[in-house]
């Protein structure tokens, strides 16, 4: 009998997880929590039965139960990976799922680029009334002052690429096994993700034009804010892999952990590329610099 329950696969069954249903409740909680922050925003009612769930302290909650879920799941991966439970076979199905995951999000951008494009490239077609009015006609819309690419944008670039190499280069050193340079170069790869959030909030905050006043403001921001967000996210992801670092939790062989941060913030880079090139230089050619 006890030669039946030996595992001969390299296959990990994992044990039963209460993740998955508190992360679908806490995705519902978020989900009307935003429409009911939206309504309460506007002054409106948003009523479930005869209760009026018009609040802010809806989503909030949701997002609490979503971050915990995130917590408790990872968490258990973690104790999975130091348990032995991560074969070849696992490793190798755990790649497979974190780059379906930036597949998925490349689409999520390619619909950005596609409204922007759309909007940017015909301008002013004439069976598009409202589109030629929002525009004058022309891209950048009539009028407006865009932000100088040579300045906050490029300097953000450059910040980027370096955190691109920062985090290959602590990667090539866990991969060597020396463990000072691969904390030093993570700490360095945050501080880059810091600092280039701390930059375009301040250019956020100084931007000539507003998400409202205009489609260029509202392709704009919406783009590169979600940009943005990955960034913050990619960031939090490198703080986890640092702390996990001073752990020691990562070797030589078994890291998955920081390859997918590491794919993941590459990602960010790339994005930003394409974002720098076409929104803010291609997008702006011809437009008059805000100073």
């Amino acid at each position: 009998m006890a030669e039946a329950h030996n595992v001969d696969h390299d296959y990990h069954i994992i044990d039963p997880s209460p993740w998955p249903f508190i992360g679908s409740v806490g995705a519902l909680v978020t989900a009307l929590g935003g429409v009911a922050y939206m309504r309460w925003h506007t002054g409106n009612d948003f009523s479930v039965g005869s209760v009026n769930l018009a609040n802010p302290w809806l989503l909030l909650v949701g997002l609490a139960i979503v971050l915990y879920t995130m917590y408790g799941w990872w968490s258990d991966t973690v104790k999975e990976a130091h348990a032995g439970d991560h074969t070849k076979v696992v490793s190798m199905h755990l790649r497979y799922g974190m780059l379906l995951f930036i597949a998925s999000e490349v689409m999520f951008f390619v619909a950005w680029f596609w409204a922007f494009f759309d909007a940017s490239l015909f301008p002013g077609e004439v069976h598009q009334v409202l589109r030629t009015e929002f525009t004058g006609g022309q891209w950048p819309p009539a009028g407006m002052e865009v932000l100088d690419p040579l300045h906050l944008p490029l300097f953000n670039t450059v910040i980027l690429l370096l955190s691109g190499t920062t985090v290959t280069w602590a990667h090539h050193a866990l991969l060597h096994n020396d463990r000072g340079t691969l904390k030093f170069m993570l700490f360095l790869t945050v501080a880059l993700g810091v600092l280039f959030s701390a930059v375009q909030a301040y250019e956020y905050v100084h931007a000539p034009f507003a998400f409202k006043d205009s489609i260029y403001g509202a392709t704009f921001f919406m783009a590169t804010g979600f940009h943005g967000f990955h960034v913050l996210v990619g960031t939090i992801f490198l703080i986890v892999c640092l702390i996990r670092a001073m752990m020691d939790h990562f070797t030589p062989k078994q890291h998955f952990g920081f390859e997918a941060a590491a794919w993941y913030w590459h990602f960010v880079d790339v994005v930003w590329l394409f974002l720098f090139f076409a929104i803010y230089i291609w997008g702006s050619w011809g437009a008059t610099f805000a100073h």
